[in-house]
């Protein structure tokens, strides 16, 4: 089965996630994008909305560790596809949310996200031979 969306715009998503105070993921993440997570993770991965909901009496901080988890297990699936260079994980998006947050660290997080989700779906298009 081929991934669509092969190119998202990291840094912009973030932005615009950080300023919407993580409203707008709730509806980007309900659109598909939950979906690939899981087949490219071989799990159903927890809903982001209840991350988000749980995060609210936790000051986001389980929201975030959500997210890093997330971002950990898919750099260990671009290190298993052998992609290299430089990709998300756990310590990458928490600290750029956390210690840079006055300095768009979250969309510096998301941008690395978004990029290594990128090449890992480009990857497995082609393999899949539909690149």
């Amino acid at each position: 089965m081929r991934f669509q969306h092969t190119h998202r715009p990291g840094f912009l998503l973030g932005l615009i996630d950080f300023f919407t105070a993580g409203l707008f993921f709730l509806v980007y993440m309900q659109r598909g994008l939950q979906d690939e997570l899981d087949r490219i993770l071989g799990r159903r991965t927890q809903r982001y909305y209840v991350a988000y909901l749980l995060g609210i009496p936790t000051l986001f901080i389980y929201t975030l560790v959500w997210m890093a988890r997330i971002a950990e297990e898919l750099r260990g699936k671009a290190v298993e596809l052998g992609i290299g260079g430089k990709l998300t994980s756990f310590r990458h998006m928490f600290d750029w949310n956390v210690f840079g947050l006055l300095l768009f660290g979250p969309a510096v997080a998301t941008e690395r996200f978004f990029d290594t989700l990128n090449r890992i779906e480009r990857e497995l298009n082609r393999r899949n031979g539909e690149a």
